[in-house]
């Protein structure tokens, strides 16, 4: 298994605004605490992206853990999209088309994709507006997320869910137009091979982070620097120093970012047994699951 210098989280966010207060990117080095990237007045997905570019041109050796969704459930109907003629057959095509439908959306935005005749049909928009062919109860899972959910190490939700606080549809399909925009300048695991060095992506879920950091579960948020203190110091991360605020946005990308420190050189984490080449290539895989 490769090794990395630096490991950086990035908590993303689906909100329309170009600056939504939800973005956060952390990184930790070989030395030192965890720290907070913070540009002025706040990061918008377009920094990000730029971040990224920048990462690739230098080859940084740094793995990139973002929280979000990189694909849809395919396996369960064996189409993204059934009824849909035009539905994509990978992961890849799926965020090339994403990105396609939505070129007119300012901030890398989905709305456009949202109200399309034929994807809309798969999502729950509101209480009120539900798609015909959503599945109702939690919606449709990828098989990552039936295997979180089996195995009790997250409760994760259905990308076709875009209601409620857990909700993670918006900000998956942002991220998947971030991700086509990058155009594999960064490898993203599983779906490209890992390069022998400079930075690569991988899909986390930061509950999984808190959980190793001892926070229970159903209290995963930290806001409190006694909070981040006592998670960091379980998993044996010097605390930074005192930050402006304490948003749980912020304290998950720090404790992610060490947690990816501690666990990166476990092989296990690269190879789950329960990831067949065709979950890899269609639905992704959230890092740390096995």
């Amino acid at each position: 298994m490769r090794s990395f210098s630096h490991f950086a989280c990035v908590d993303w966010s689906g909100a329309k605004t170009e600056r939504p207060d939800g973005i956060a990117v952390a990184v930790v080095g070989p030395n030192g605490p965890p720290a907070l990237l913070s540009p002025k007045p706040r990061w918008s997905r377009a920094d990000v992206l730029e971040w990224l570019f920048r990462l690739a041109e230098s080859r940084q050796d740094i793995l990139i853990g973002f929280d979000l969704s990189m694909a849809l459930p395919f396996v369960d109907k064996q189409a993204y999209f059934p009824e849909w003629s035009q539905s994509p057959d990978n992961a890849k095509d799926l965020w090339s088309q994403v990105d396609l439908i939505c070129g007119d959306d300012p901030h890398l935005g989905v709305g456009s994709f949202l109200a399309h005749e034929h994807p809309k049909r798969h999502f729950r928009h509101s209480r009120e507006h539900v798609g015909d062919l959503f599945e109702h109860g939690v919606g449709r899972l990828r098989e990552v997320e039936r295997y979180q959910r089996a195995t009790k190490q997250a409760n994760s939700a259905s990308c076709f869910n875009l209601v409620g606080a857990a909700q993670v549809g918006k900000s998956s399909l942002t991220g998947m137009r971030m991700l086509h925009r990058l155009g594999g300048a960064v490898p993203v695991w599983p779906f490209d091979p890992i390069p022998d060095r400079g930075p690569v992506i991988v899909e986390i879920y930061t509950t999984v982070a808190a959980l190793a950091a001892g926070l229970p579960k159903g209290r995963s948020k930290v806001r409190d620097r006694a909070g981040l203190t006592n998670a960091l110091v379980q998993l044996k991360t010097t605390p930074p120093a005192r930050l402006r605020r304490y948003d749980d946005h912020s304290t998950d990308a720090l404790i992610t970012a060490a947690w990816m420190k501690q666990v990166a050189g476990n092989p296990a984490l690269w190879s789950p047994p329960a990831m067949t080449e065709e979950i890899a290539q269609k639905e992704g895989w959230t890092f740390g699951v096995v």
